[in-house]
């Protein structure tokens, strides 16, 4: 996924159809969840201008992560498109600030970073393996237990309705009171 600049000068004006299988097993060094990275197909095409070479990509994939319960392998498709910009002349990065525009190293572009970067920002907070899903149960052990919001909401508000044993009798005054 390496291009040089007179490489690319070739399709000016015309376009530079993509399709190519990358390995980026790398990425578990980068992000030590990741089990194994399957290898990523990339498709598209590149439109070579004189100033700046735009890929249109599409991404396809799975990572393996483990599931955030139970630790089982857990496969996660990747499946994304993008829009990567390289400019060729350095200069005029000042004026895309407003954009993503990649730099270019020497006189290659490299597209493996970008796609990694890509790759990494599509792992999920939280995966969940199938049985996780279904399972109603939540892990505990002692003295602790995992809950969904809706039930740490129920807890809270059952707390909420229980009065402290010491101040019963300053409860029972009070209703006594609301009521006459």
């Amino acid at each position: 996924m390496k291009w040089s600049i007179i490489q690319l000068q070739k399709y000016r004006d015309k376009g530079m159809p993509i399709d190519e299988t990358v390995d980026l097993n790398d990425i578990k060094e980068i992000d030590p969840q990741v089990i194994r990275v399957s290898p990523i197909h990339v498709t598209g095409r590149a439109d070579i201008a004189s100033n700046r070479v735009t890929f249109h990509l599409h991404i396809e994939g799975k990572l393996v992560l483990p599931c955030s319960r139970t630790l089982v392998e857990v496969d996660v498709p990747v499946d994304l498109h993008t829009i990567e910009t390289y400019l060729l002349d350095e200069r005029e990065y000042d004026m895309y600030e407003e954009e993503e525009i990649h730099r270019i190293e020497g006189d290659v572009i490299d597209l493996k970073p970008a796609i990694r970067e890509l790759l990494i920002l599509e792992i999920p907070m939280q995966v969940l393996s199938d049985e996780a899903r279904e399972q109603n149960e939540m892990p505990s052990g002692k003295d602790w237990e995992v809950m969904t919001e809706e039930q740490a909401h129920a807890v809270d508000k059952e707390e909420e309705k229980k009065v402290d044993p010491r101040l019963a009798d300053l409860a029972k005054l009070l209703d006594q009171n609301k009521k006459s």
